[in-house]
This record gives structure tokens, sequence and C-alpha cells, in this order.
């Protein structure tokens, strides 16, 4: 049938839908850059109070729990990845309980199907699709995944949820949608086509995966001690102990845990429970609880 008048012909229709599902990346990854490029400008010192209070005030962010005091950060970036006090996560003592390596809202605690996780309800992605070339997923049939979304109030670096060698970092390269759960609720596999790092690790209990995934205005993931693009030397893999910083966020995002089957069994916390770096995520079957 010819197309109606004032329709364009099915492949100027086409070709119009690339153009703006094209433009539209472009837009994202050009917004992220521009915030990237605004959040790094300096403050002066008189206006850091009142920049950094509003922040605050608007995020709900605590800045009481700040290692230094608000003047002394020079941008709203070196604020946003702030180190905290000493004193202001304290880890689970109890050494057979796994800890939740940042802060967030815990979005999933599921176990591994048919090679398979959910984003959300109905919103299923590949589990192999979002380690990428690390693993097919085939190994971690039955295993346990958590996923942890980071909003900008939140404390942003990242940190060992149980003793490790980090022994690879893979950087993917993809989009920045989003990672809010209202997005995950109606884009799928968010979570698997956006930028990211895969950081493979292997605790004496058996290997794990820890998967720092970028979102609009998150560009920029660093992991402790390897220079972005690059892993690590096989002849010296990083030794982190529980608890130790890992990685960083540079705006909020999304944080996803893969276990292999046997490792980890959930403490059975709701979904969307609020999580303070080391509290009790789960508990590991292969450590003695302390007496």
């Amino acid at each position: 049938m010819a197309p109606g008048v004032g329709s364009p012909p099915r492949w100027n229709r086409t070709r119009g839908n690339r153009t703006l599902a094209s433009m539209t990346r472009a837009f994202r990854l050009a917004l992220s850059h521009l915030v990237g490029w605004l959040v790094d400008r300096r403050i002066p010192g008189p206006l850091r109070r009142l920049v950094y209070g509003t922040y605050c005030r608007l995020t709900g962010a605590d800045p009481s729990s700040a290692q230094l005091g608000l003047e002394h950060y020079p941008s709203l970036g070196a604020f946003f990845v702030r180190r905290l006090q000493p004193d202001a996560r304290p880890l689970a003592p109890d050494p057979a309980l796994l800890i939740s390596p940042c802060d967030g809202h815990l979005q999933a605690s599921q176990r591994i199907d048919e090679g398979t996780l959910l984003q959300a309800k109905g919103m299923a992605y590949p589990l192999a699709e979002l380690l990428g070339g690390a693993s097919d997923g085939k190994a971690l049939e039955g295993g346990q995944a958590f996923t942890i979304y980071l909003s900008p109030r939140d404390y942003h670096r990242v940190h060992a949820p149980l003793a490790a060698d980090l022994v690879r970092v893979s950087w993917l390269a993809g989009d920045r949608f989003s990672v809010a759960p209202g997005v995950l609720s109606r884009r799928p596999r968010v979570l698997a086509r956006n930028e990211r790092a895969v950081l493979e690790l292997s605790s004496e209990l058996g290997p794990y995966y820890l998967v720092m995934v970028g979102a609009l205005n998150v560009g920029r993931i660093r992991v402790v001690g390897v220079a972005p693009g690059t892993t690590p030397d096989a002849a010296r893999t990083p030794h982190f102990e529980r608890g130790a910083e890992l990685a960083r966020f540079e705006m909020g995002s999304t944080v996803v845990l893969v276990f292999p089957a046997g490792l980890v069994d959930p403490l059975g916390l709701a979904q969307g429970a609020p999580l303070k770096l080391g509290e009790p995520l789960g508990r590991l079957p292969g450590r003695v609880a302390s007496r």
C-alpha cells in the first residue's frame, strides 16, 4: 500500500528513527561530558559552604560524615567523591557476613536463574551480557546477585565486600542511560547496555564479580591502583582486605555483585532497603561465625 499523503516513505522513517536514536545517544554523552566539566569547576572559597550546603539540602546528603570541612573541597566533583571520617561506616564484625560494598538502596537480591538477572519486574537481561567477555555466566548458574543503586545523596566510594585479589578489570563501552529505578522499570537491559567496569576478584572462598555501571552524567569510573582502560599485571595482582576502598563513581550509579552458587546466602533484605557500607548483606557458609 502506498504511503498516505504527508507520510514519508518507509526507508525515510527507518533512517529517521536511526538518526533520532543516534542523536539521543549523542545528547546523553554530550550532557554527561558537560556535567563532568561543570562539577570540576573550582568554586571560590567564600561560596563553598553555600554551594555544598544547598547540594546537601537538595539531595539529602549528610555533610557531617565528611572527612574534611566543606570549605576544603575545591569543586562539586571533589565534594561528591569525598572520603568519610574513619568511624563513619563501621564494618559488621562477624567475618562470616558479606558486607555491603557501598551506600545505596538494594534494588534486587536474586538467584541467578537460566543465565539471567532482573533489573526490574518483568525486565530480564543476560548475565553474560552484563559481564561482557569476563564470563559467559554458565559457571555462575544458581549463584547469587545483588544490585545496589547509589543516588546523588550517597557516599560514592565502593569497597571490597569480601577480602580478595583483583584479577582483572574489563572496561566495557556503552550508553549512559539513567539508572534511576523508574527508568529501569521501563527501559530493557539498561545495566547490560551502559558503560561499565567489570572487576573480577578472587577470594579464598571463590571468585566473584563487582560491576560498576555508569549512567547519565556518570562517565568516570575509577579503580584503585588501575588506570582507566587497563587491567592489573597478572604477576602482581593487588589485594584488597574486607572493607578496603576498591573503586569510585564520580556521580551516582549502580553496583552489581555476582557470586557463584554456594558462596553467599542472602539475608532476605527487602527490595528497596537502604544500605550503608559495611552493613550485612549476606552470609558466607564457608566461613565460621565469630563467637
